[in-house]
């Protein structure tokens, strides 16, 4: 089962569009309205596993301060406002539509900015760090923005959301905490880290497949009656997640050495889709549908683009040196 889990994760361009397509056969042919009460233990099972591999202990660390800041600066004072416009633009009219869109963009880092910093020979300690600080300080913003950019379009409950992101992220990172803890302890470091760590990450996966094959579920007869609505979410999707590679790729050469630059592209750009999604389907009642079907786009334009800029790094910041 891991390994099949394993291979998923690694093929999310592919697994998704699938669970997106099995979620719109379901909501097309059969009665989803139950579904709705699956969102809660999918979304355990999305963020749990996820925490129990986070290095809460990597925030101490120091060597990169320069492009820790800037990617604090990139991710809360530019890239929110960026999605804040291109929703105001791209759904005048769709208010919940606009709000996945600035979801996806108040969630930094993820599992994604560890592993792609790897495979493009960045610096990983500095997106270790830049995944945890973006983790809790996005957590901590996100109904603040919320209430503060949406407040006027949607209505907010600030507390709602407020205990959601308790929900959602803090209890899930303190289980997560007290099972690797407690996992160490029984087992030791090394097998924690080659044994035991890698065995939840997938279980993740599956939560956020599972999360996705539910929103498009209950989007189905929605979008089968108006079926351009996928063309009109992609092209925000596009033009955010574009904005956001040049000004970070612009940023990185000019002001920091190869390894954190990559570690900085990678720290901005990449979101926390997992979360993002869980708090549309959690906190936004019957519309989080709407946002969530923008976040579950967000992820294949997330994965592939990041497949592609792999290959473009030494081009842009020089190759490695051995």
């Amino acid at each position: 089962m891991f390994g099949l889990l394993s291979q998923l994760s690694k093929n999310l361009t592919l697994a998704i569009p699938l669970a997106m397509g099995f979620g719109f056969l379901a909501g097309w042919g059969l009665s989803v309205g139950w579904m709705k009460h699956l969102i809660v233990p999918l979304t355990f099972l999305m963020v749990y596993p996820m925490m129990v591999t986070l290095k809460i202990g990597m925030l101490f660390a120091g060597g990169d301060g320069k492009a820790q800041g800037l990617a604090q600066l990139i991710n809360f004072a530019i890239i929110p406002f960026l999605a804040y416009a291109l929703g105001r633009f791209f759904f005048p009219e769709q208010p919940y539509y606009a709000v996945g869109l600035l979801l996806a963009a108040l969630l930094p880092t993820s599992g994604m900015t560890i592993s792609w910093t790897g495979f493009a020979g960045g610096n990983l300690g500095a997106a270790v760090k830049m995944t945890v600080l973006g983790l809790i300080l996005g957590s901590l913003a996100t109904p603040f923005y919320l209430q503060w950019l949406m407040g006027t379009r949607i209505p907010v409950d600030f507390m709602a959301v407020f205990w959601q992101i308790i929900f959602i992220v803090f209890l899930p990172m303190l289980a997560g905490y007290i099972t690797q803890s407690l996992l160490i302890r029984k087992y030791g470091v090394k097998a924690f880290q080659s044994e035991w760590g890698p065995r939840f990450p997938p279980l993740s996966t599956l939560g956020v497949l599972g999360i996705v094959f539910v929103a498009m579920a209950l989007k189905a007869e929605q979008l089968l009656a108006q079926p351009a609505q996928l063309l009109q979410l992609i092209l925000p999707l596009l033009a955010l997640y574009g904005g956001n590679y040049l000004l970070s790729t612009i940023m990185a050469r000019v002001l920091l050495p190869r390894g954190d630059a990559i570690a900085l592209v990678y720290g901005t750009v990449m979101r926390n889709l997992s979360i993002a999604l869980a708090l549309a389907m959690n906190a936004l009642g019957t519309e989080g549908a709407d946002a969530a079907l923008v976040i579950t786009l967000a992820y294949i334009v997330q994965v592939q683009s990041a497949a592609w800029y792999v290959k473009l790094t030494d081009r842009l910041f020089g190759k490695k040196q051995e």
